[in-house]
């Protein structure tokens, strides 16, 4: 989180208020339990729903996409802000972890035998711990994740993996008529934002970047500008790949 002109910065920010961490947090968990309780007295469903993973250089306006996509095909957006709140407070965490594993005895385990095992980024106490609850999250809804590298950590066959990238002089041109300052006030900011990102992602995967080839498609929205244009290719890319499921 930076701060910038009196306001403060968080990665997924756009013009769209939208609630605090604990408020999304709070909601979220309201819409789940009703939920939980009314799927109980249906029949077991898939493990994993089909899931939309959202990558991002920061300030390109993933999020934005992400909420037009979710309207659109019912779907829960779950971003960075909502994913780091449930995964640092423990009793949200467990909440989400117990629920999965009420619903799925043993596949939780069976997930995490695999990605521990065969996935040797996996190496602290908090990555397993992050990592449980983006598997929690994904069995118990149909959900769009946004940022923290969550196509890295769901099953590769139930993920539609997207980049969204843009040039530097987008992303501040945005950044700033988001934060209301200056071009040069943003632009003197990215290089923070972007190391905070690249610090996560060594931390938590041991890489530097996101590399083109672990997506199923990569948006330039320095050429698909519109916002909605650029949902529309994500949202019809999400049904032909999971066309038989979601029929």
């Amino acid at each position: 989180m930076v701060q910038t002109g009196g306001i403060k910065y968080r990665p997924g920010m756009y013009t769209h208020k939208r609630p605090t961490g604990s408020q999304l947090a709070n909601k979220h968990f309201r819409d789940l339990e009703k939920k939980f309780i009314e799927k109980k007295k249906k029949e077991k469903e898939p493990e994993i729903y089909p899931t939309i993973c959202c990558s991002r250089k920061i300030g390109v306006g993933a999020l934005e996409i992400a909420d037009i996509v979710a309207k659109n095909i019912d779907y829960k957006v779950v971003d960075r802000e909502l994913l780091e709140h449930i995964a640092k407070e423990a009793k949200l965490s467990q909440k989400t972890v117990s629920y999965f594993d009420e619903r799925y005895p043993g596949i939780l385990n069976e997930f995490a035998a695999f990605l521990f095992a065969e996935k040797s980024f996996i190496k602290s106490d908090y990555n397993r711990h992050l990592f449980n609850v983006v598997i929690s999250l994904a069995g118990l809804e149909p959900t769009i994740f946004v940022g923290r590298g969550t196509h890295l950590i769901l099953p590769r066959d139930r993920v539609l993996a997207v980049r969204f990238i843009c040039s530097d002089q987008h992303r501040i041109k945005r950044l700033a008529r988001i934060l209301k300052v200056k071009e040069k006030e943003a632009a003197d900011k990215l290089p923070q934002l972007d190391k905070e990102q690249r610090s996560f992602f060594k931390k938590a995967f041991g890489k530097k970047d996101a590399v083109p080839y672990e997506f199923d498609m990569v948006i330039n929205c320095d050429y698909i500008k519109n916002t909605q244009d650029a949902a529309d290719i994500v949202e019809q890319a999400f049904k032909r790949k999971f066309a038989e499921e979601l029929s």
